[in-house]
């Protein structure tokens, strides 16, 4: 049996990349003095502003630019995984992509996800400014004893983005996420996440942004369920010690994932 630190960190990204690298310098500090090995940060980490417009354009970068070198540098002088969302820039001059990135301690990239679901609801519009993600095979990376997916978000309202990851072999899914206070949307946020660990009978981390743009509530839960690590509505570091051998346990109780009658195909379901 091993165990290693798993951190979610909730914060609220301002429009000024320098500052965010600052912050989440400070905070991935504190989660390594908490024990974590695995640090993770919300979607839009990079720069973030409440309303999308022209301005994300100009902020977007490639894989290679500030906002990622800088995560790489945390990785090494920590010794830790990082994985962060960040504005990349596109072969659209019109849109960005909202990207995952997943570093080693050696500071390499090991995985990378853009969002496939685009958050158009609720009010929101973000086609507007978005290039939906290719429909490719899932990344995943090693951490430990767990193999480790993405996804972010809105993607948490459609069951089969985290289903085809789990079935590529991942027992961890980490959803970084800037999901937006409203009526009953912490009701979703916390039903949605139990939901998909307790069906796929995986561990899900959650890190959403701090008020009063996101929800907070960032949390890491397993996979009977159980909430074991969770923050409020501040800035703030919450570690959890997930074990590979609770998740070969539950499926002996849940063997839900062994039951399945249906696939995933990818593809649009149409609709009358």
């Amino acid at each position: 049996m091993t165990t290693s630190g798993l951190a979610v960190v909730q914060f609220a990204p301002m429009r000024d990349v320098a500052a965010n690298l600052a912050t989440m310098n400070r905070l991935a500090e504190l989660a390594v003095s908490r024990g974590a090995s695995l640090v993770v940060f919300p979607e839009y980490s990079s720069w973030f502003t409440p309303d999308m417009d022209s301005a994300w354009l100009d902020a977007a970068q490639d894989l290679d630019g500030e906002f990622v070198i800088g995560v790489g540098a945390m990785s090494v002088r920590l010794g830790i995984h990082v994985v962060a969302g960040f504005i990349e820039r596109t072969d659209d001059p019109a849109r960005i992509s909202n990207t995952l990135v997943a570093l080693d301690p050696q500071g390499a990239i090991v995985a990378t996800y853009s969002k496939l679901h685009l958050y158009d609801a609720f009010g929101g519009r973000e086609s507007d400014w978005v290039k939906a993600g290719a429909i490719e095979d899932p990344q995943t990376f090693a951490w430990g004893d767990f193999t480790v997916g993405l996804q972010t978000c809105y993607d948490l309202r459609f069951p089969e983005v985290t289903r085809r990851i789990v079935d590529a072999g991942a027992d961890l899914v980490l959803v970084p996420s800037e999901w937006v206070r409203g009526p009953l949307k912490e009701h979703h946020w916390r039903t949605l996440i139990t939901a998909r660990a307790i069906e796929n009978t995986v561990y899900v981390a959650a890190a959403d942004h701090a008020p009063p743009i996101g929800a907070g509530n960032s949390m890491v839960v397993d996979p009977m369920g159980v909430e074991i690590a969770t923050i409020g509505e501040i800035e703030d570091v919450a570690v959890a010690w997930p074990l590979i051998e609770r998740v070969a346990a539950v499926r002996v109780v849940n063997p839900s994932l062994a039951h399945r009658r249906f696939g995933i195909v990818p593809g649009r379901v149409p609709r009358t």
